[in-house]
């Protein structure tokens, strides 16, 4: 399992390169994942959707709005 840091990375990096389409890009690879019947990598990227969630909420001050 990868560490947290790294997860926070991921989900910074995909809101980078896909913006508003991060959350459903992240959605998709795990679903794609779990076809191939690979468990932790779909552990793996919930967590980094449910980072980009997290994100997406902070306002420009870094705060939840």
């Amino acid at each position: 399992m990868i560490e947290d840091k790294e997860v926070w990375a991921c989900a910074h990096q995909l809101m980078r390169q896909y913006g508003d389409a991060a959350s459903f890009h992240a959605a998709q690879r795990a679903d794609e994942l779990l076809a191939d019947n690979d468990l932790e990598g779909v552990k793996t990227w919930v967590r980094i959707a449910n980072r980009i969630e997290q994100l997406e909420k902070l306002g420009p001050d870094g705060r939840i709005h």
